[in-house]
């Protein structure tokens, strides 16, 4: 089991930081806890002391009994420095509520409290997970400094939307419930190594969306939920894992870093910039193959003031497509030894293999997954899917299944390419 320090600021959510405690020590895991002074207006340390079985700290200067080691761990005979010791026996530390106030601090690199003090010299994995009226969350400044630790590696799980604090309010800023937060935790401290650590996965998701006008767009129906689902199990195996999402509203997962994109030339610019250092590139997006030449700058209206205005006749619209870049085929053209490219072919009705070995051929891939999306209970916008994995050796039928399970099939053909038989989770 793993270390977690908590860190608890003021809030009136901090009440469900003693549930989460008490399912994280449930679960085996050893909890240190740092409150700031503010929060003890809302929660007593006795109560966390209690749930953990560990002193709990909110001063710099405040002697640690427990000299900076877990419930699990036996203390040091010298006494240590509380911001230092403590994030240094912690697998992660998660700051649960994380204050308006906090947040700005975290951004600012300010240490005036243990809690700051602690965040700034852990090594470990950092998670936040603000708590707050929908106002102050949507401020353009806590969403500036949320940016701006997620730019430094920080891992920030995004509030619920419901009822708040005060009376009568309603909007974004709920923290998370216990078994979430614990569940982001687990995630960046899974137990055991796993069989893909140090490995790199570029994935990408979704479908693009390219402009006609300032408000009209040309798009797929692509959900982004297969390229979501390995992403997710990527990660589980242990990858550092960038998924560059075009136009997917799906839930996040917390060991996973997101790259979002609208249209296709955005999709390119940022595979480009991610590709040199992946080793597993997981295509899954639908990018546009064409796009409007000439997409206009303001709202095409209806009823033009005359025939050929701002695109065609007085009673149509007429739109020029010009082909947009082939992505996978650039970047194939620059792999390294090593590199296993995956790309996927949405294919309607019969020949849809024939079409995907086509693909493999063309492009210089590793492998092309290939899915009818003629039928309608499978694919586009569904919770399940079935596949075929094209290959210079043969073919692989992987029949109906979620979507997470047809990841697992994938990657472990993936693991195959790359060492021999594929070590997936249970």
């Amino acid at each position: 089991m793993a270390r977690l320090l908590l860190g608890v600021s003021g809030g009136i959510a901090a009440y469900k930081a003693l549930e989460l405690v008490r399912l994280a020590t449930k679960a085996g895991h050893a909890v240190r806890v740092i409150q700031t002074p503010t929060s003890e207006r809302f929660v007593g340390r006795a109560s966390f002391a209690g749930l953990t079985g560990a002193p709990v700290l909110t001063g710099e200067f405040e002697r640690d009994p427990a000299r900076g080691a877990f419930p699990d761990q036996a203390p040091p005979e010298h006494d240590s420095l509380s911001h230092l010791e403590l994030v240094r026996n912690a697998d992660a530390y998660l700051i649960a509520p994380a204050s308006a106030n906090t947040l700005a601090k975290l951004a600012g690199g300010h240490a005036d409290n243990l809690l700051t003090s602690a965040a700034l010299a852990a090594a470990c994995p950092l998670i936040v997970a603000p708590a707050m009226n929908n106002h102050m969350y949507e401020h353009p400044a806590t969403q500036a400094n949320l940016e701006t630790l997620r730019s430094r590696g920080v891992t920030v799980l995004d509030p619920g939307v419901g009822s708040l604090g005060s009376k009568h309010e309603y909007g974004v800023g709920r923290l998370p419930e216990p078994a979430e937060l614990l569940a982001a935790f687990e995630a960046v401290v899974p137990a055991g190594p796993r069989p893909w650590d140090g490995l790199q996965v570029l994935v990408t998701a979704g479908g693009t969306r390219e402009p006609i006008d300032s408000v009209r767009y040309v798009g797929n129906r692509s959900s982004g939920r297969m390229g979501f689902a390995l992403a997710e199990e990527a990660a589980a195996l242990g990858a550092a894992v960038v998924c560059i999402a075009a136009n997917v509203s799906l839930p996040r997962h917390p060991r996973v870093r997101y790259v979002d994109v609208e249209t296709t030339a955005q999709l390119q610019a940022a595979c480009e910039s991610e590709f040199g250092a992946c080793d597993v590139l997981l295509m899954a997006a639908a990018p546009a193959d064409f796009r409007p030449g000439h997409p206009a700058d303001t709202k095409l209206k209806k009823h033009r003031a005359h025939a050929g205005e701002a695109g065609g006749s007085g009673d149509g619209l007429t739109i020029e497509f010009e082909p947009t870049d082939d992505i996978i085929s650039a970047l194939s053209a620059r792999r390294r030894p090593g590199q296993v490219l995956v790309g996927f072919a949405a294919e309607h009705g019969e020949g849809a293999v024939a079409y995907g070995r086509d693909k493999l051929a063309r492009k210089g891939l590793d492998a092309v997954v290939v899915n009818d999306i003629a039928r309608s209970d499978i694919g586009f916008d569904s919770a399940e899917n079935e596949v075929t994995i094209v290959t210079a050796e043969g073919e692989e039928a992987v029949a109906r299944a979620s979507k997470p399970d047809i990841a697992r099939a994938i990657l472990a053909h993936v693991q195959s390419r790359r060492s021999g038989p594929a070590k997936m989770p249970s």
